[in-house]
């Protein structure tokens, strides 16, 4: 049970990971200027009963639509599970919205939220969960924040940087 729990979560993680490039410092020209190109990093899952598993990460991103329009494609691994995401996500005035799809499972889902000072606050929903996701942008350097709701992880942490 705590495999399949932890694929559920990874894969929120990994979903939600995939929308931490949606905050650079400066909204001004587009939202997503800035992050065309390939990312990678790492990080933790949080489990309820206490134990921790790692994850890695690598991004490729594509931005068009005057910054304002994001293509990404991600691919995550911890030692129980991998996820192949990508993700179509159009900023409005301060506000996110997108699609996602993970290859492999056959899933899929939204986000919505805003994105403000190189800050996005998120929510990401596909087919059996929903997640909270914070993100905080400086410089090549991004902190992700993801709290799920309805599994057995408590918190997941990851940090991402710009090659």
């Amino acid at each position: 049970m705590r495999t399949h729990s932890a694929a559920r979560l990874l894969s929120v993680v990994v979903l939600s990971g995939s929308f931490a490039m949606l905050s650079t410092t400066s909204f001004a020209a587009g939202a997503f200027d800035g992050m065309a190109g390939y990312w990678n990093g790492s990080g933790k899952v949080e489990l309820s009963d206490g134990s921790t598993e790692r994850i890695r990460c690598r991004a490729s991103y594509a931005v068009a639509g005057e910054g304002r329009l994001l293509q990404q494609t991600l691919v995550c691994a911890s030692t129980s599970a991998k996820f192949d995401i990508t993700s179509h996500v159009e900023e409005n005035g301060g506000r996110i919205t997108g699609t996602w799809t993970e290859a492999s499972r056959n899933a899929n889902g939204q986000v919505t939220g805003t994105a403000r000072g190189g800050r996005v606050d998120a929510q990401v929903a596909g087919p059996g969960f929903s997640a909270s996701l914070s993100v905080a942008t400086r410089g090549a350097s991004q902190s992700v924040s993801i709290v799920p709701q309805g599994t057995n992880v408590r918190n997941v942490s990851v940090s991402l940087k710009k090659r």
